[in-house]
């Protein structure tokens, strides 16, 4: 491990980090950015695949158990000035911490080897901060992965990364899938495919009430403006609404994945019991 000194807002550091504010530059180099040390406790304890930490040196005084599991990982620290810091990070305030991560990306091979009993599947999700808060309460909710379309915003993104508050890096999160493997596999692991729709024909308790508990189920949620592709839609074993009881004329997609993984888990939970 070393530790060096950079206070130079024009060096290859600094430049080499911006690039990983583009989502070209983080695909090129299978790299994203962590920023903040609630992220980088996250990070570490989940033994992430951390490449690089850029610190202050106020931070490292207010936040040492942090310096020592990115000492004990042997991960190169760079200590760096205020400025520095800030040419480097996406928010104005990093808190002093900053570093770069190596993507771990799943196949899903990979994910259904470990027959896993709910996913989130996003198709055509373009707000970072709501892919997010989406990951986090998938994570809090005891799901087994995230799955984006390729016409889904990065995962990687700093905005959404910063959104799942951690969670990215405790369940797997896959990117840039087509519609035809998510169905293909779906259907050769026996998952079934529930699509959440404002025009679903089931309403989302009454399905559950029903639905045969140890059935994998892969949840699917469209973008709020256009809803799920019209393949999603048709290849989906049933097509759920969430009840209005106001009215508000539709919830927030990461206020709906909300209410159905609980809803699911919680009615798995109660007829296991």
């Amino acid at each position: 491990m070393a530790q060096v000194d950079l206070t130079s807002r024009r060096s290859a550091a600094v430049v080499a980090v911006k690039r990983l504010h583009t989502k070209a530059g983080r695909k090129d180099s299978q790299t994203f950015l962590i920023e903040g040390p609630q992220a980088l406790r996250e990070a570490f304890s989940h033994r992430a695949d951390i490449r690089q930490v850029y610190v202050t040196s106020d931070a490292v005084a207010r936040w040492a158990e942090i310096m020592q599991a990115a000492r004990a990982a042997e991960v190169e620290i760079t200590i760096v000035s205020d400025s520095v810091l800030e040419a480097m990070a996406e928010t104005k305030s990093p808190q002093g911490w900053l570093a770069t991560c190596r993507m771990e990306i799943s196949t899903l091979e990979e994910i259904f080897s470990a027959r896993p009993q709910v996913l989130v599947a996003l198709d055509q999700v373009s707000d970072p901060g709501n892919v997010g808060t989406i990951i986090r309460t998938a994570d809090a909710a005891g799901a087994n992965a995230v799955l984006l379309t390729g016409e889904s915003v990065d995962p990687f993104n700093g905005k959404c990364v910063r959104a799942s508050a951690g969670s990215i890096f405790h369940l797997p999160v896959v990117p840039e899938l087509s519609v035809e493997q998510l169905v293909a596999v779906a259907r050769q692991q026996g998952t079934g495919i529930a699509v959440t729709s404002a025009t679903g024909e089931c309403d989302l308790f009454e399905w559950l009430d029903s639905a045969p508990v140890m059935n994998p189920t892969m949840w699917v949620f469209g973008s709020e403006a256009h809803g799920v592709s019209a393949e999603l839609y048709e290849a989906a074993d049933v097509r759920v609404r969430i009840p209005i009881h106001g009215a508000a004329e539709s919830l927030n997609i990461a206020s709906a994945v909300a209410v159905c993984l609980y809803a699911d888990v919680d009615r798995r939970r109660a007829r296991l019991t």
